[in-house]
């Protein structure tokens, strides 16, 4: 699995990196006819998954340059970010890629409520 992690990750952080390298990885990916890849986010602290989503390649560049996990919503044709609305937001300390390059796990931290 190929892996982009952040050096703040452990501190609860979430992990950055400049636009253009992570407009390189995002067109790395493998993505539907309908321009998505699955997302698994999974709890950094205890290993349990969360939540299985889908993003596009906005959704991919806006989670490596921010540290938050961002998402594409199926059902309202929108870019979200988890917990917007909740406030349960994640942030991430890891990306990773299968050796297929068509989906991707986020190790996460959850911030809020």
């Amino acid at each position: 699995m190929q892996e982009k992690t952040s050096p703040e990750g452990d501190r609860g952080k979430g992990m950055r990196i400049g636009r253009k390298e992570a407009e390189k990885f995002s067109s790395s990916l493998r993505y539907s006819k309908e321009g998505l890849i699955p997302v698994v986010a999974f709890d950094s602290s205890t290993g349990k998954p969360l939540m299985l989503a889908y993003a596009n390649r906005e959704a991919v560049i806006r989670t490596l340059t921010s540290g938050f996990a961002w998402f594409y919503s199926r059902e309202r044709k929108r870019l979200w970010k988890k917990g917007e609305t909740s406030g349960n937001l994640l942030t991430v300390a890891a990306v990773r890629v299968d050796c297929d390059t068509d989906a991707l796990v986020y190790e996460v931290k959850v911030k809020g409520k």
